[in-house]
């Protein structure tokens, strides 16, 4: 097919952004025609982010066994690296060059890149877009969104909502949409309808003792899972509450959360550290629409107040990789109730082990959770309706095979086939 080119992070970076480039890559790579290039970030962020962001924990690789070729060469706070990168990218002739599109603040370097490609070269420029309004709504999002994707030939979505969201961004611009992949013929610009695929990164273990695990960890007989980075749109803190409504009827449940706190991952007793988070709350105080830093969202600390200590196991720390499938198995399903929505990394890993998913009704959910065949959905913000969700779960769990026949089109290589169509 061609040289085709993943920009984002690459398989060393934590997070589901660096999974699906991987993921994408490795599909890909599968067409011994395709030669497949990871172009990466050194530094994804501003130096004051006080977090970290490399993933030191996980033994396996993620790569072993692929042609595909790393590089890692952008780094953020270097500007000058951002023309190397592009001129990088421009040495290896490649037909496509995809970019994943997760965050604002990198509309600078990426937009830069993007721009340099489309004046010096004739490879089409795809974005992957995993939004288009910001979640946490800082004041210059928008601004930094245009900047970062307007060069675009082409733009991937992930749900409708973010194609409206497209083309409210650019209203004067004409846009194409399609689920096939079929290129405009005119001036549009096409935008792909696809879907967030399920991850092949990690499998289940048929080998794995379920109640061994299960014995180890003090879980109940029903569990519920918690999984990912511990953000405040994720509403871990409604989960807890209304997991706290429903331990009051059942004694037969455990509330399973694994994943570290975002904000929570340096050395807070250091002078570096210390600097880099005054700094940086200072930034958002004066960025952030709603005002309030995230650096302080603690809800594992309802656990103790809430007397929840003996229905609650945390893992409170990165997951290795090689240790993910073992959660998902003595799961029964995946608890997202998040303030605000884009297709989610957790939804689509927590389908790969066939678990149901029990949501809250905001964002692309509806779409892709049929309320009582794969999944149940609550209100949002309401925690009485999301504990009544729990506890209908439990009356009235949901066969696996609704799980694997809704997920069924989201595979890799559908939406791989789209992209190169």
């Amino acid at each position: 097919m061609g040289v085709i080119v993943c920009f984002g992070p690459g398989p060393r970076f934590k997070g589901g952004i660096s999974n699906y480039n991987t993921s994408l890559a490795k599909t890909l790579d599968k067409n011994p025609e395709n030669q497949v290039h990871i172009v990466s970030w050194t530094n994804q962020y501003p130096a004051i982010i006080p977090r970290e962001f490399v993933d030191k924990s996980s033994r396996s690789d993620f790569l072993e066994g692929t042609r595909i070729q790393v590089k890692y060469i952008t780094n953020y706070n270097n500007p000058a690296s951002w023309r190397e990168t592009a001129k990088y990218i421009h040495s290896l002739k490649p037909d496509k060059v995809i970019f994943q599109w997760a965050i604002s603040i990198q509309g600078l370097p990426m937009g830069s890149i993007a721009k340099w490609l489309k004046r010096h070269s004739d490879t089409e420029i795809i974005f992957d877009l995993h939004f288009v309004v910001q979640k946490e709504g800082s004041t210059i999002d928008e601004q930094l969104t245009k900047t970062g994707i307007k060069h675009a030939d082409t733009y991937i979505a992930h749900a409708y909502k973010t194609v409206n969201e497209l083309k409210e961004l650019y209203p004067d611009r004409n846009f194409s949409v399609t689920e096939e992949g079929h290129r405009s013929s005119d001036d549009s610009t096409t935008v792909i309808k696809l879907f967030h695929p399920v991850y092949d990164l990690y499998q289940p273990d048929p080998e794995f003792d379920v109640k061994a695990f299960k014995k180890e960890l003090g879980l109940k007989q029903n569990v519920f899972l918690f999984f990912g980075f511990i953000r405040k749109y994720k509403g871990l803190h409604n989960a807890i509450k209304a997991f706290k409504i429903v331990s009051e009827q059942r004694d037969d449940v455990s509330f399973l959360i694994c994943g570290e706190e975002f904000w929570a991952t340096l050395d807070t007793s250091k002078l570096s550290t210390k600097i880099k988070r005054g700094i940086f709350g200072v930034a958002q105080k004066l960025l952030l629409k709603n005002k309030e830093s995230e650096q302080d969202y603690r809800p594992l600390s309802l656990i103790q107040e809430l007397g929840l200590t003996n229905q609650m196991v945390v893992k409170n720390e990165f997951i290795p990789n090689e240790d993910v499938h073992k959660y998902f198995q003595v799961a029964d399903c995946s608890i997202l109730y998040y303030l605000t929505a884009t297709p989610s990394g957790v939804e689509s890993l927590t389908y790969n082990f066939e678990l149901p998913i029990l949501a809250t009704r905001v964002g692309h959910f509806p779409e892709t959770i049929t309320d009582e065949f794969n999944g149940y959905l609550a209100e949002a913000e309401d925690i009485n309706s999301m504990a009544h969700v729990m506890l209908k779960f439990l009356d009235n769990p949901l066969p696996a095979k609704n799980v694997s026949e809704r997920a069924a089109h989201m595979s890799w290589d559908n939406y791989v086939a789209a992209i190169l169509h």
